[in-house]
């Protein structure tokens, strides 16, 4: 999921959702994924970001 790695690039971990979707929505990334990522708990890398958010966002397979 690339679009989330982008919206994340220059994380300093561990973070929270709220800094997270903070450094999200400065990356560019849309607000889908902003709000998302919002009710992420504390993380400790990209691998657990992405734990957390799934099912969490539509995606190709959803529907």
């Amino acid at each position: 999921m690339t679009e989330v790695q982008k919206a994340l690039k220059g994380a300093n971990y561990p973070m929270d959702g709220a800094a997270l979707s903070e450094l999200a929505q400065s990356n560019g990334a849309d607000q889908e994924l902003v709000d998302a990522l919002k009710g992420v708990r504390e993380v400790d890398g990209p691998n657990t970001v992405m734990q957390e958010l799934k099912g969490q966002l539509g995606g190709p397979t959803d529907g």
